[in-house]
């Protein structure tokens, strides 16, 4: 039986199984994309620390990416109060989404619709998995605590079987998308950099919501 065992499949490495790969997709590579996988990374780790957010693996990648290219410095210099803009951003060179990342991939999010129309024709097996950011954000917002259990990769893959069985089932807004700034003023970067802001730190309060602190009560 070892020997079956040794000629199959290759084993997991030890926690393997237990990462989560999110995938964020927008068009070149260069703005909206890679401001959600950086400041995704950096507010896990603020969460939950640096040992339990590894078992995230966040990336990014575009439709029609700027292979190879810098992040657009106004979208950049959004991440600048986290102090990101001149650590993680500056290392940052984009790249081309492929059918084996999706493949690869737990849980897709696009800037728009458009992205994720575009992330099932390279796979359409993403249908499960690939929405947009904010409608997932939306979403995600409705689930109640007690739907999640076990750690946070566990609570993630429970919190993407409640999104999807809830896709559909609520009146969406006007628009779920984030505007693409690439070519306009700082502005709209700053408007993208905040919608998808607000969109990331929903998905992460959900998965690994804040510690309640108690506070004492007057007169005691």
């Amino acid at each position: 039986m070892g020997g079956a065992a040794a000629a199959g499949a290759r084993m997991p490495a030890v926690g393997e199984h237990d990462t989560f790969r999110l995938l964020f997709v927008c068009t070149g590579n260069v703005c909206r994309s890679p401001f959600a996988e950086i400041l995704t990374r950096h507010l896990l780790v603020g969460r939950l620390g640096g040992r339990a957010a590894a078992a995230f693996d966040v990336r990014s990648a575009g439709v029609r990416a700027v292979v190879g290219a810098a992040m657009d410095p106004l979208s950049r210099a959004e991440l600048a109060p986290w102090h990101l803009d001149t650590t993680v951003a500056a290392g940052f060179t984009a790249r081309q989404l492929r059918p084996e990342m999706l493949a690869e991939a737990d849980l897709v999010l696009g800037a728009s619709t458009r992205h994720r129309s575009s992330a099932l024709r390279l796979n359409p097996a993403a249908l499960a998995t690939a929405f947009s950011v904010r409608e997932f954000a939306r979403l995600a917002a409705t689930v109640a605590p007690t739907e999640l259990h076990g750690g946070p990769t566990a609570r993630m893959r429970a919190l993407v079987d409640a999104v999807r069985n809830r896709r559909g089932t609520l009146p969406p807004p006007d628009d779920d998308s984030v505007p693409d700034p690439m070519g306009r003023p700082a502005q709209a970067h700053h408007e993208a950099a905040e919608l998808i802001r607000r969109a990331v730190q929903t998905v992460v309060d959900v998965v690994a919501p804040p510690l309640r602190t108690t506070r004492p009560t007057a007169g005691r």
